[in-house]
């Protein structure tokens, strides 16, 4: 369990007002986990099937709309309590950074990416018909981000061990990529960790360079107008003062 450190070098948590994504985030996955346990206290809690990611539904039926839905389902207690943990220590700090809108379009991203490399995974090696659930993927997404743009951050692993984002990314990454080629049978479905850091790299380094770039191209068509305006003041008020007309306050 990872605990991260702001400033300096000291762990803390930070407190505050979370940030709206993450605020309806965690409030969607919370509450639907608690009616998916009351389903189950009465025995009905299979309506939810349809909403797992079940490979062979999405390349049959196709039934695409379960690469999203199946982020909003966990498994236990342990499960979601991990999950929305890591949504809100790592997602907090990069929603603040990105803006809602940005944030959610990686979140997303990263979820839909990691359901697409289950269901072909699936598809290539077998399991068509075990269902995925879980925001997982998306949270290792958020994960790599973290560590990609805080690489200098402290996190003490499992509240014990201090060590810099970058460095903790990449055991995590390394333990999964392991993890997903030895075939676990822990039912936790690496290939979705994998996915959801892969989408997030393609996105970091691809997306967000074009992001820049607009952004970038943005300010320097500011900074010509801003220019050129400045330029033609100053030919106005040298033409102004040649005339000796005094200035108006």
């Amino acid at each position: 369990m990872p605990y991260v450190s702001r400033r300096g070098i000291s762990p803390a948590l930070y407190f505050g007002p979370l940030p709206k994504g993450v605020k309806w985030l965690l409030i969607i996955n919370i509450s639907l986990f608690i009616v998916q346990f009351l389903a189950g206290l009465v025995g009905i809690s299979d309506i939810f099937d349809g909403l797992a990611l079940w490979p062979r539904a999405v390349l049959t039926f196709p039934a695409l709309w379960q690469l999203v839905t199946y982020m909003f389902l966990h498994g236990g207690i342990s499960h979601i309590l991990f999950n929305m943990f890591a949504l809100w220590m790592f997602g907090t700090d990069l929603e603040r950074d990105w803006g809602t809108t940005h944030f959610l379009r990686y979140y997303f991203l990263c979820g839909i990416g990691a359901g697409v490399c289950v269901v072909l995974a699936s598809r290539v090696f077998g399991g068509m018909d075990i269902p995925t659930i879980g925001s997982s993927g998306a949270i290792f997404g958020l994960l790599l981000a973290f560590g990609v743009l805080y690489p200098e951050r402290i996190i003490l692993f499992s509240f014990l061990f201090p060590i810099q984002a970058k460095y903790f990314v990449m055991i995590i990454g390394a333990i999964t990529f392991l993890s997903s080629l030895a075939g676990s049978r822990s039912g936790v479905s690496h290939v979705a960790h994998l996915g959801g850091m892969i989408f997030g790299y393609i996105y970091l380094t691809k997306g967000c360079m074009r992001f820049s770039l607009r952004e970038s191209l943005q300010r320097a068509y500011h900074s010509w107008r801003i220019g050129r305006a400045r330029k033609k003041f100053q030919v106005y008020i040298r033409k102004h003062n040649s005339k000796g007309n005094p200035w108006v306050n």
